[in-house]
């Protein structure tokens, strides 16, 4: 082994190189030096690796290092290929890799597949594993229920510092990992909670109640999860109790799965507005990716034709003016730019909850007088341009009151529209894009066009 191998094993990143060697490892059928090189990795790095490379190496890599796949590795595997994964895998190695999960990464897993193949994952399962996981999946897709783990630490709420550390520490079964101790009355219903900073920082005859967090609130099983993922970045939560319509405590949800809800939106926000669908992998096939894709490209292409029917009507402006074809493109583009900045950011703040009801219109009319100024700035700029390049001036004035016009419109429809479609109900990522896109083309064209139809003819 030479040099740079040797510092290669010794580090535990997902390099190029490294990449390199494990492909080569697969290619030769080399299991023992492929374990080398991939054990030091972080069970994400191994998820990534498996996205980042095609089916043909994934299922070699697999057929290799199948033994190696644990439950932390099934969790961190994007969506789009984990059932492939699952399906390449001996089902004992499945089994074991998902009892050490806790339920809610179970049950994220399990979504993801088809009948037949959760039904052999849950067998696998201890009963009271199994149960928990059963009663998880019962719950609404995208509710709090399904995001929660069972797993708990709670202590009755009269305990005090050192009561709830003897505890703690004669307890059989607690989670590998917990940020609080949740305070119950005799009914299960949660009062409070302690961080376990606290906890130990504190005398031991302290009681429990009186160094509860002032963040403490609760969801219910029901609530959206997108309202939790909320909840958390607004108040800065560790985890959150969850509880039944009845107020008792059946679960907690933890930082890291609020956050993951909060990046999923995030994507699924940029690729709907991107018109790529809300699921688009980089390891999606060719197939799967047209159908992500051609629906959008179509609706696209029925808008692009709106646009040119308003070019056609105005056919013996433009033949009596060539120039006009020129600057046709510039008035749509510019609305198209000003239109896409309004629209990202009134999506954004709609995700976070900043744009509401109550700011609504001063929001509008911030755009509104954004869209002026800058309609203005550049209709200046190409007055100037009509006017100094093609030698007319009226040109030039046609030219900046169709860029004032439609840098406004589009000011405005890109705060509006997503604000109409959330009104009504719908996702404002998913089709802002198409709405304000046609109108900056349909009114850039149609005010240019009939501006020079009016001044210049």
């Amino acid at each position: 082994m030479n040099e740079t191998q040797a510092a290669m094993d010794e580090e535990e990143a997902l390099d190029p190189r490294r990449v390199t060697a494990i492909l080569e490892a697969v290619e030769a059928g080399d299991g023992a030096r492929l374990r080398v090189l991939a054990q030091p990795l972080h069970a994400a790095d191994v998820a990534d690796l498996l996205e980042q490379i095609g089916p043909a190496e994934r299922r070699a890599f697999l057929a290799l290092y199948a033994g190696e796949i644990d439950g932390d590795i099934l969790s961190e595997i994007d969506d789009s290929i984990r059932e492939e994964v699952i399906e390449a895998l001996p089902l004992n190695v499945v089994a074991d890799a998902v009892r050490e999960l806790h339920t809610d990464d179970v049950v994220d897993i399990l979504e993801d597949l088809e009948a037949p193949q959760q039904e052999k994952i849950l067998e696998a399962l201890e009963d009271a594993d199994r149960i928990a996981v059963e009663q998880a999946m019962a719950y609404p897709e995208y509710s709090a229920g399904r995001l929660m783990q069972r797993e708990v630490v709670v202590a009755p709420e009269h305990w005090n510092v050192g009561e709830a550390i003897d505890y703690l520490r004669v307890a059989d079964h607690l989670p590998d990992q917990f940020y609080h101790v949740i305070l119950i009355d005799p009914r299960m219903r949660p009062k409070g909670y302690v961080t376990l900073g606290r906890l130990l920082s504190s005398r031991r005859d302290v009681r429990l109640r009186d160094i509860v967090e002032d963040s403490f609130r609760t969801v219910e099983a029901t609530d959206e999860e997108s309202d939790v993922a909320y909840i958390f970045n607004q108040y800065h939560l560790i985890s959150c109790p969850v509880v039944d319509e009845n107020g008792r405590l059946v679960g907690v949800i933890t930082i890291d799965d609020a956050m993951n809800v909060l990046d999923e939106e995030h994507e699924e926000d940029m690729l709907r507005m991107a018109g790529v669908g809300d699921e688009s992998s980089i390891a999606d096939g060719v197939v799967d990716t047209v159908k992500g894709r051609l629906p959008w490209l179509l609706v696209n292409l029925v808008t692009a034709n709106i646009a040119a029917f308003v070019i056609s009507l105005f056919e013996g402006t433009i033949s009596s003016l060539v120039a006009l074809a020129a600057l046709m493109p510039i008035v749509a583009s510019m609305g198209g730019n000003a239109g896409t900045q309004s629209l990202t950011v009134a999506v954004r703040a709609l995700a976070t909850r900043d744009l509401t009801a109550q700011n609504a219109a001063r929001v509008v009319w911030r755009e509104a007088g954004v869209g002026l100024i800058n309609g203005l700035t550049f209709a200046l700029i190409m007055g100037a341009v009509g006017w100094l390049v093609f030698g007319m001036p009226l040109l030039g004035l046609v030219l900046g009151l169709a860029l004032i016009f439609n840098l406004l419109i589009a000011a405005l429809a890109g705060i509006v529209v997503p604000l109409v479609l959330d009104r009504w109900g719908f996702d404002p990522a998913l089709a802002s894009g198409t709405f304000v896109t046609t109108m900056t083309d349909v009114f850039g064209f149609f005010s240019f066009l009939g501006l020079a139809t009016l001044v210049l003819l």
